[in-house]
């Protein structure tokens, strides 16, 4: 009869090994998920700008500024220009500086930077946009010349 109890004993114990998880739950709740407002800078500049009638991000300061930057050495095209943003730990806000196209209507504009930064930054964080300002700074006429010239190498 003990070698019936023992044999009982160990298929209880490897039953219950079975069903008990280790580490206490379900994998996504173990740990804290941080984005830096970078991120979310970067990601929010890249929508933006891919909304047609946006001409630039930054105001003219910004984009002088920028322009240099772009010129030396190993410098790079700045993807947050003209946006700020406050990140908490669920829920972000952002502010947009834009310079729109002559002839297209601001506030078209104005609505589809907001639809596709809150799309884009919702899906790729996970966060809750709670509000995107939308500051249009200038507009480039036709005949303006651009800030940031293109290379005369090609």
């Amino acid at each position: 009869m003990t070698d019936m109890t023992q044999s009982t004993d160990v298929e209880q114990q490897a039953q219950l090994r079975k069903t008990t998880k280790r580490g206490g739950g379900d994998p996504a709740t173990r740990g804290r998920t941080t984005i830096a407002d970078g991120v979310v800078e970067k990601i929010a500049g890249l929508a933006a700008r891919d909304v047609l009638g946006v001409h630039a991000m930054g105001s003219g300061l910004s984009r002088t500024f920028g322009a240099v930057r772009d010129r030396v050495p190993g410098g790079s095209k700045s993807a947050s220009r003209g946006v700020k943003v406050e990140v908490g730990e669920v829920q972000t806000a952002l502010d947009l500086e834009i310079v729109v196209d002559y002839g297209v209507s601001i506030a078209d504009v104005a609505r589809a930077v907001r639809e596709n930064v809150i799309a884009a930054v919702e899906r790729m964080t996970g966060l809750e946009v709670v509000e995107v300002n939308v500051a249009v700074s200038d507009v480039k006429l036709p005949d303006e010349e651009d800030e940031e010239p293109e290379s005369r190498l090609q």
